[in-house]
């Protein structure tokens, strides 16, 4: 069966390949035969109410230094796409918006969108998991410095990060006493005008900060812990960790039921979530990462699994 895919996606010439998840999306599906069309944000548009985007053919390899050719750009109405793949890193600013706007316009006319536009749109990976606080550390959310300064007071080490940011941009760790809390406060929510996310430390944080990814609803039985390197408190890869294969554990197992009903209700099919010692810390959905790592790890094809999951649906 041959697929027309499409896939909204950052500057493709600027990935790091050996490691990038949407890569490993893209060379599955070339590996079905299926044909890939790419597009960045930007590209997208509106003419008389049909949603089209400035298209390029993409093929692509397994290799570090030349893993993709595109062919001349030429515009295409999306509503022709059997399936298109939303892979935009965050800052979620407006542009982003209007991406989900857009492509949900596309989703309307029957073409399957993961994950589900209006569903990223009202999902902010930092509050979407206080709907779970069973699976959550004490956690708060507030611009008020009061309120925060009040919170470390009750919790002793804290952890602050912006709502919007991606990589472990911005997470400081407070500790009792600190004479930068008030500064560190200010900077974060802009002088009180933008909420932040305020939790209690955990320390198990020394033993990886495990992405666990879910597909529609359904957890790959393998996370990466993503351990912190020497003097950082911060796993993410993106700030020096190193990643290491774990089994699930029963309490991971346990976070993944609470959740995975939501995640499947709201079209949310490829999901990361970030899980330090027995707690649920974010529920990444805009592009969850860490496929490349589990795969060479475990052996396993997890964007295989993917779109056989999506083609279900279909």
């Amino acid at each position: 069966m041959s697929l027309n895919i499409g896939v909204v996606m950052d500057p493709i010439a600027q990935i790091k390949p050996w490691k990038d998840t949407t890569l490993a999306m893209l060379l599955e599906a070339q590996r079905r035969g299926w044909t890939l069309h790419y597009m960045e944000p930007a590209d997208l548009y509106v003419r008389d109410g049909r949603v089209f985007a400035v298209t390029s053919d993409l093929t692509v390899r397994d290799d570090n230094q030349d893993w993709f050719t595109l062919g001349d750009p030429a515009p295409r109405d999306l509503t022709g796409m059997d399936m298109i793949l939303m892979r935009q890193d965050p800052p979620f600013d407006a542009a982003y918006l209007y991406a989900t706007y857009l492509l949900e316009k596309v989703e309307r006319e029957g073409v399957l969108v993961a994950n589900r536009p209006a569903s990223v749109r009202d999902s902010n990976e930092k509050l979407f998991a206080t709907d779970f606080p069973q699976c959550c550390v004490p956690t708060l959310v507030s611009g008020r410095a009061a309120l925060l300064r009040e919170f470390v007071k009750e919790q002793g080490d804290t952890v602050m990060k912006p709502l919007d940011a991606m990589g472990g941009t911005n997470v400081f760790r407070i500790e009792p006493g600190s004479s930068n809390l008030s500064v560190i406060i200010d900077v974060l929510t802009e002088d009180g005008k933008t909420p932040i996310m305020a939790q209690r430390f955990v320390p198990e944080i020394k033993q990886g900060d495990k992405r666990i990814l879910m597909i529609n609803g359904e957890p790959v039985p393998y996370a990466l812990a993503r351990i912190p390197k020497e003097g950082e408190f911060r796993g993410n890869l993106a700030a020096g960790g190193t990643g290491e294969g774990r089994e699930l554990t029963d309490r991971d197992r346990w976070i993944c039921e609470q959740v995975g009903p939501t995640l499947k209700r709201k079209g949310l099919y490829f999901v990361g979530l970030d899980v330090i010692g027995d707690y649920l810390t974010e529920i990444n959905v805009t592009s969850p990462t860490c496929v490349r790592e589990l795969d060479q790890i475990f052996g396993i094809n997890i964007a295989g699994q993917l779109f056989d999951a999506l083609l279900e649906l279909k």
